[in-house]
């Protein structure tokens, strides 16, 4: 297969799968697929796959599949991380302005030692910084479920309807975790 001229060849086949023609367990397994030649070095990640494609995956799944990302410990994480570690190349300063926060992330049925996986996301001097800890006290901290986060994370889910349904909670400052999703170029389904 001929590489992009991104130099994607794995966007060029994320692209050619009918996400939506396989079940929950087949597109787990495909994922569990994708990540396992990853970490065999065979050049296939979907840490590679550009972020404009990780988001139509995403669309055109049914919300039992993005579920099964969520339920499954190894690829909830890679999702995660490749989120959080995709926020700093999607923030755009000029939409934050002086803006100095720290957002506490935590996402409920984790494997952390309370039950929660946690993020932070550190916004200040024009920068994002995005990791599972930065050791800083949150100014304001957001719970939510990994596979609505990754829904809204993707540009998959209304920002306002997951805080109006209850979705999103927020302990702290409000207004930062209201104005946070501003704050980037957030991929627009396609």
């Amino acid at each position: 297969m001929a590489a992009a001229p991104n130099g994607h060849v794995i966007d060029d086949f994320a692209r050619e799968i009918d996400v939506r023609a396989l079940t929950a367990g087949q597109f787990v397994r495909l994922l569990e697929t994708l990540h396992m030649l990853g970490a065999t070095g065979a050049g296939i990640e979907l840490g590679k796959l550009s972020t404009e494609v990780l988001a139509d995956i995403v669309r055109n799944a049914s919300k039992e599949q993005i579920r099964g990302i969520a339920e499954h410990p190894e690829l909830r994480q890679v999702f995660l991380d490749e989120i959080f570690r995709r926020m700093s190349d999607h923030f755009v300063p000029e939409k934050a302005g002086p803006v100095n926060v720290v957002i506490g992330w935590r996402f409920p049925e984790g494997a952390g030692e309370d039950g929660y996986d946690r993020f932070q996301t550190v916004i200040e001097e024009g920068t994002c910084v995005s990791s599972a800890d930065l050791g800083r006290s949150p100014d304001t901290t957001i719970t939510v479920a990994a596979e609505d986060f990754i829904q809204l994370a993707t540009g998959n889910a209304a920002v306002a309807t997951m805080f109006v349904t209850g979705k999103v909670k927020v302990k702290g400052e409000y207004a930062p975790a209201v104005r946070f999703s501003n704050y980037f170029d957030i991929p627009k389904p396609g």
